[in-house]
């Protein structure tokens, strides 16, 4: 980040909404990760930015009658969304517990519901620590003995459109991808206290004394032609991401207005009158042990 450059500052209330709805997306995801992480006997989950509480409920599916989930995060307005859902899925109240936490200022001291946990899964939540590792090294403290820290961050960027698309510059995708590179980058550095994590997550979880350390890569494909939910979902999100590109002047003006024309259903080039138009990407979870 240059000098010149304004801070990123994100504002999770206005992400809400967002996050709620997220939950419908990743519901297989969701499920298909809590199959895979949970044990028989694991008494214990905990959801580190927990959203929506995609996750937080499918844990609970998951995890035997007399487990507990507890979902942390640290916005008001989040926590009340991913309530709403959870009281949505029916799930006895005490069987999953939303607590406000801040990745920063409260992982240090997890309240006693949190801790002893068998399992600890934070989904695109430790990239906004300031101190990654720091953050890693708390949520291993917190594990009980055998207990796993699941990290899911990394994969490869989703991916919509053909490179050329008859508007605009070809790979207008993949300068989209580097812009939102560029300000992940200026968000890092905008937080207060800052520190570079310069290696991977698999090392990370090794730093913090976990062990039995791997990497699950899950591939999510939704092939062309989309259509209906689906098809909107991909606009909706794609306009997002040049909306936040846009405002935080990472966007080259001529791509921009190449989008413009990409997401209006008004002209003629709108993606939504395309049949070549898909979602490919691939998510990966990092998994430590802490040892019993």
């Amino acid at each position: 980040m240059t000098t010149d450059e304004p801070p990123v500052v994100i504002d999770w209330a206005e992400h809400a909404e967002r996050l709620s709805a997220a939950v419908d997306d990743d519901a297989a995801w969701y499920a298909e990760m809590a199959q895979t992480l949970v044990k028989p006997d694991d008494r214990l989950a905990v959801d580190v930015g927990c959203g929506g509480a995609g996750m937080a409920l499918a844990l609970s599916a998951v995890l035997p009658r007399d487990a507990s989930v507890v979902g942390l995060d640290g916005d008001d307005d989040v926590l009340q969304g991913a309530q709403r859902r959870v009281a949505d899925a029916q799930i006895d109240g005490a069987r999953i517990w939303l607590i406000k936490a801040d990745l920063d200022t409260d992982l240090g001291s997890l309240p006693a519901l949190a801790q002893n946990a068998d399992l600890m899964w934070a989904s695109a939540s430790i990239h906004h620590a300031a101190d990654q590792q720091a953050a890693i090294d708390a949520l291993a403290g917190f594990l009980a003995p055998g207990g796993r820290l699941a990290l899911a961050e990394g994969g490869l960027r989703v991916r919509h459109l053909p490179w050329d698309l008859g508007v605009g510059t070809p790979g207008l995708e993949d300068r989209l991808v580097a812009a939102e590179g560029h300000w992940f980058g200026r968000m890092r550095e905008s937080l207060p206290g800052s520190v570079r994590m310069p290696y991977g997550w698999t090392t990370a979880l090794r730093r913090a004394g976990l062990g039995d350390v791997t990497t699950r890569t899950t591939l999510l494909e939704r092939p062309a032609p989309l259509q209906g939910a689906d098809l909107n979902r991909v606009l909706d999100g794609l306009a997002h991401r040049v909306e936040r590109i846009t405002e935080s002047g990472d966007l080259d003006p001529d791509d921009g207005a190449a989008w413009a024309r990409l997401l209006d259903p008004g002209d003629d080039a709108w993606l939504g009158r395309r049949d070549d138009v898909h979602s490919l990407s691939a998510r990966s979870v990092h998994i430590g042990r802490r040892p019993a």
